[in-house]
């Protein structure tokens, strides 16, 4: 069976046998024989369950449907992030982490039955439709979301170029209901984005990781160290709000842009001979120059790897408001024989101080809120992993999410203009005062 790192960074068992190396261990223990028979048992129940399905149902089932379901429904029993993807999905999904999909333009999870926003995608239909982080979609085409699984969900909102979709959606703590009509689009990610701010300062925004973003930054930085040779270039300010995560790898090339020695991740699977520590090569690309990282509520996954390494390195200062807090890594699994993949939850990442984010977030070093219209006030939170039903648990300190409101008109983003400030030394506690504040140390 082959494994395939695609979102972020198996064994087939015998009826007795675990697999160590080129060896095969014997099950001796009684209690080890008892708990195969318990497995064993439950295999007859479903086997019982399924043909009585077949033979008994009112009408008569498809049954790869019926075998999908069962698959999907055992995944989504683990975390919110395990699924069953089948062949459609799993083309869709090799298509998206290439940077070019057709769709709305949204990243979603699901939680206790409905579909949760967790970012509209920058220039998408999604976003210019006024689709908002923390947005729940009760309905698609006037069709209850009840009973879908997540990937039933998103092909419903999926199809053809230039027709529309109309999704119902319950936003802020009062539920208020709203009916937005899209029109699908093909949707080609641009991973990253940059400007020069001013004479002396370089912008990258970051939307998702895909295999186009570390090449992405690369150029970002050779343009600015051409354009701002020497002294010029104060810093570059590195915009990782909302973005939702993706590949592994990439976030790791993008932590390397920024270090030059040191770790950048661990992941900790069930086993500690599971354990993987990846570390920054030679060459920091951006010279020792400062950074500034924007995080927010909506910023999960592997902007999280990035500002964590960033910031245990003291390469980096976060600012914004605490980040979403997914800390664990899904492997995808493809099934051959055109059965589509698994996506697995097989490990839990940790920052190189070894903190584990999981259902706490990144608390950035200085925090400052963003003033919200008062239209959107109390609906532009994002409430993180930990308000995940099923969640990966991680002690008891975990934490809510927070503000993921970022203005439309950069003149209005406090948090932006914080960051020009710290690069060009102008920066003052006194001029956020009324929304900054330092937050609590966060222990390693």
């Amino acid at each position: 069976m082959r494994k395939v790192s695609l979102v972020v960074l198996g064994a087939v068992l015998g009826a007795s046998t675990v697999m160590v190396g080129s060896q095969t261990r014997l099950f001796a223990s009684g209690t080890a024989r008892a708990a195969a028979s318990d497995t064993y048992r439950n295999l007859n129940l479903f086997g019982d369950v399924f043909e009585k399905i077949r033979s008994d149902y009112v009408e008569k089932p498809n049954e790869q449907k019926l075998i999908e379901a069962a698959v999907s429904g055992m995944l989504t029993s683990l975390d919110p992030h395990s699924s069953y993807m089948d062949a459609k999905s799993f083309r869709d999904m090799q298509v998206q982490t290439r940077g070019e999909f057709g769709g709305l333009g949204i990243e979603v999870t699901q939680e206790e039955g409905l579909v949760k926003v967790v970012t509209p995608i920058d220039e998408t239909p999604a976003a210019r439709a006024g689709v908002l982080s923390g947005d729940i979609i009760s309905a698609i085409d006037g069709e209850s979301v009840q009973g879908m699984t997540l990937n039933q969900a998103v092909d419903k909102m999926r199809g053809a170029v230039n027709t529309a979709v109309k999704l119902t959606i319950l936003r802020g703590p009062s539920k208020d209901q709203q009916e937005i009509s899209i029109t699908r689009a093909v949707i080609q990610i641009k991973s990253v984005r940059f400007r020069q701010e001013g004479e002396d300062v370089g912008y990258i925004r970051i939307t998702q990781f895909n295999e186009q973003t570390y090449e992405g930054v690369k150029a970002a930085i050779s343009k600015f160290t051409t354009d701002m040779p020497g002294d010029k270039l104060k810093g570059y300010v590195l915009d990782l709000r909302n973005n939702p995560g993706g590949l592994l790898d990439q976030s790791i090339a993008v932590s390397n842009a920024f270090l030059s020695t040191g770790e950048i991740l661990s992941t900790r699977g069930r086993n500690a001979d599971e354990t993987q520590r990846y570390n920054a090569r030679p060459g920091d690309l951006s010279k020792g120059k400062p950074v500034i990282v924007l995080v927010n509520g909506g910023s999960a996954s592997a902007s999280e790897i990035v500002a964590g390494a960033l910031q245990d390195h003291k390469r980096a200062t976060i600012v914004g408001t605490r980040s979403f807090g997914k800390g664990s890594v899904q492997t995808i699994i493809p099934l051959g024989q055109n059965n589509g993949a698994l996506r697995l939850t097989t490990a839990r990442y940790y920052t190189p101080s070894g903190r584990s984010i999981q259902a706490k977030g990144i608390d950035p070093d200085i925090q400052i809120l963003q003033d919200v219209p008062d239209e959107l006030k109390g609906k532009d939170d994002s409430k993180g992993e930990a308000s995940l039903r099923g969640h990966l648990k991680n002690g008891d300190e975990e934490k809510s999410g927070s503000q993921a409101y970022v203005p439309p008109d950069p003149k209005n983003d406090k948090q932006l203009k914080a960051a020009f400030d710290m690069l060009r030394g102008s920066y003052t506690k006194a001029a956020v005062m009324d929304t900054a504040k330092q937050p609590e140390k966060v222990p390693n």
